[in-house]
């Protein structure tokens, strides 16, 4: 590796000719690395992005509402009303989806009874609908994407009024169905899972439970999205943003022990879980012209007095993260059914943006098949800190796919939100980097043939 005056050069020079992310030219001279730029869809990414359907989308929210409620306490063997005429139709759609995939995609419902509880009065059975699109290289590797289908009232126990739950999460379901279709007939190398899961509204119980499959049985479950009410771009004040979504990334992962949490804060790792990793690797491929949109990352876990079915995952240790439209329409969530005044309330279909819903679904297709077919996160990436020495050592395991072409090491300023340059080390398990530990944030990613990234390892201290 050069000098540091031949790395200042560099960096300089490639300041002056390209496009440098915001902070980025301020940090040129002091250190080696190119400016860290966002990952272009490709052509058959752009492919599977055109064939997100509104039309289906918005047909899937309103078949959802019809069917009156479905609250997780409601009729589980009605044909036309509640939670069972809802599951039941979700498995049919997921099952005619399958069928173009040439067996790679099985589905399943997934059930437990659930013993009562403060929102559960009575032992129920919660059920998840679960399609599975087996990876063709590294089907180990897993990343879910969700919405949950149950729905509410005012009353949380009420399970007689209608409670249509358009937005709040008929609008997720459809994106996860949607882009299941999408995907059934192309052949992803990771494993992605499409959920439609029960009990949120109750307490999380069918991803929690989903979760704890996952946990039992040793997945490697790499990512996992949760889409919960994303199926409006207007707010209750009039605001419209059309073309934002955004995705809840919480800090110090909610599994780690304290002993690692201290660690974690010891070397300034607050800002820098699996899950906000994995947010900004959601910009850098899902903020683009084939999207339409922006992704405002919140680090935060969820909102205030809220939570969503991330939060099974997070709990079990893995990386999770949110998305949620941008402003909220407080006057129509969990409302009751009704009309005052020539003014309808209740969470109906009529208060949907169903575009909306097809770019919220065009962001997780973007960041979905970008995971599945990168290499997966590095493994074991360290830092050591043996020495006093004025450079840095990584090292790390080296990944098991086919295609896995090299590493990048990424560094930027402590007080930099995201990464801003990057160092190409090659088809190697380590590196010495001309740049002091104790002044940046270092992280590993890996990347494959055709030049796909993973998300960012952050390495802990050797």
């Amino acid at each position: 590796m050069g000098t540091r005056r031949n790395f200042l050069a560099g960096s300089v020079a490639a300041a002056a000719l390209v496009g440098v992310p915001a902070g980025a030219s301020e940090l040129g001279d002091r250190g080696p690395g190119q400016p860290v730029r966002p990952q272009p869809p490709d052509a058959e990414l752009r492919a599977l992005l055109r064939e997100v359907d509104q039309r289906r989308i918005e047909a899937t929210v309103r078949k959802l509402a019809s069917f009156g409620t479905r609250h997780t306490l409601s009729s589980q063997d009605d044909p036309v009303r509640g939670i069972g005429a809802a599951r039941d139709w979700l498995l049919a759609e997921y099952t005619k989806v399958a069928q173009a995939s040439g067996g790679r995609m099985t589905v399943a419902l997934q059930s437990y009874v659930q013993p009562p509880t403060p929102r559960i009065p009575v032992e129920t059975r919660i059920t998840n609908v679960v399609a599975t699109l087996r990876g063709s290289a590294t089907p180990d590797r897993i990343y879910v994407v969700s919405g949950h289908y149950d729905s509410r009232v005012t009353d949380v126990l009420d399970a007689v009024k209608d409670a249509p739950g358009a937005d709040d999460d008929a609008s997720g379901v459809a994106v996860a169905l949607e882009l299941a279709r999408v995907m059934a007939r192309r052949k992803p190398a990771a494993t992605i899972v499409f959920a439609a899961v029960a009990g949120e509204e109750q307490g999380l119980f069918g991803s929690d439970f989903m979760a704890k499959q996952f946990k039992a049985a040793s997945a490697d479950v790499q990512a996992m999205f949760t889409n919960d009410i994303v199926g409006s771009s207007h707010a209750d004040d009039g605001t419209v943003d059309a073309h934002t979504i955004r995705l809840f990334a919480e800090g110090v992962p909610t599994a780690e022990t304290p002993a690692e949490a201290n660690t974690r804060r010891s070397v300034g790792g607050e800002n820098d879980s699996t899950s906000r990793q994995l947010s900004r690797f959601a910009r850098s491929v899902a903020v683009n012209d084939a999207t339409g949109m922006d992704v405002r990352v919140i680090y935060r876990r969820d909102r205030y007095l809220r939570g969503g079915d991330h939060i099974s995952f997070l709990t079990q240790g893995y990386p999770a993260c949110r998305f949620t439209e941008p402003h909220e329409d407080f006057a129509h969530q969990h409302q009751d059914v009704r009309v005052e005044n020539g003014k309808q309330f209740g969470d109906l279909p009529e208060f949907c943006d169903f575009a909306f819903i097809a770019r919220v679904a065009r962001v997780n297709g973007a960041v979905l098949w970008s995971l599945a077919n990168a290499p997966g996160t590095p493994k074991g990436v360290k830092i050591s800190t043996a020495q006093l020495t004025n450079d840095t050592d990584l090292l790390w395991t080296r990944g098991t796919e086919p295609d896995l072409a090299g590493y990048e090491v990424v560094w930027r300023e402590t007080t930099a939100n995201d990464w801003t340059h990057v160092i190409d080390v090659g088809d190697v398990v380590s590196a010495r980097i001309d740049l002091s530990k104790d002044n940046v944030f270092f992280g590993v990613r890996a990347y494959n043939k055709k030049g796909q990234r993973s998300p960012v390892a952050f390495p802990v201290p050797s």
